[in-house]
């Protein structure tokens, strides 16, 4: 499928030929889901943790005795079943991510790249080069109606650029290698550079 490419000021450089095996999938939200899942548990922290009655800070002292009171049989104040006492089977710290194979997360990524082209939310600029002034970035940005879009540039990013990009809010940037699908789909823009074009296509071939 063939694609105009933009300079950042706004003009014409083209255009160019985008891989339909990349482009043009039909996307399906079942592969894009899996992989967003993916994605996120595996950058949770897991760090959650409630106190069991071992560790709760009462007396392990028998609070009455165990006949002739007329209530129920109790040991210490930490049980379960008392307010303060410990909890029984809370969470703990652990893992919350799992596998996927790498043919399936290229699948996503594949899948979510022709989401956006399909939508109409694929731009693709010659290159992502800045003065390293974020008032002339910005402006820019604005004249072209970008409100939160991510930029996928080469193997490496520009430094001008990504020095003029820190402080626009809505406007993140990405090497080819940092691609993924979440951030891809949480954006309402998808702008890549020719590099970014052929790095990805190389990638994912």
């Amino acid at each position: 499928m063939k694609l105009d490419v933009i300079k950042l000021d706004g003009g014409k450089a083209g255009s160019v030929d985008l891989d339909e095996a990349l482009f043009g999938l039909e996307p399906r939200a079942d592969i894009l889901h899996r992989v967003v899942r993916w994605q996120r548990n595996n950058a949770q922290a897991g760090t959650h943790k409630v106190k069991t009655r071992s560790e709760t800070s009462y007396s392990t002292k028998k609070i009455y005795r165990q006949k002739g009171t007329g209530g129920a049989r109790h040991g210490d104040r930490n049980a379960p079943i008392f307010r303060k006492g410990g909890i029984y089977k809370g969470p703990t710290p652990r893992s919350h991510g799992h596998d996927l194979t790498k043919k399936f997360r290229k699948l996503g990524l594949k899948h979510a790249l022709s989401a956006k082209a399909k939508a109409g939310e694929l731009v693709v600029i010659e290159d992502a080069a800045a003065e390293g002034k974020t008032a002339a970035l910005a402006k820019q940005v604005k004249d072209l109606g970008w409100k939160r879009a991510l930029v996928i540039d080469g193997a490496e990013v520009n430094e001008n650029f990504a020095r003029a990009a820190k402080n626009i809010e809505g406007l993140d940037i990405l090497p080819t290698m940092g691609a993924n699908v979440y951030d891809i789909l949480k954006r309402d823009t998808l702008v890549i550079t020719k590099a970014g074009v052929e790095a990805l296509e190389a990638r994912l071939k």
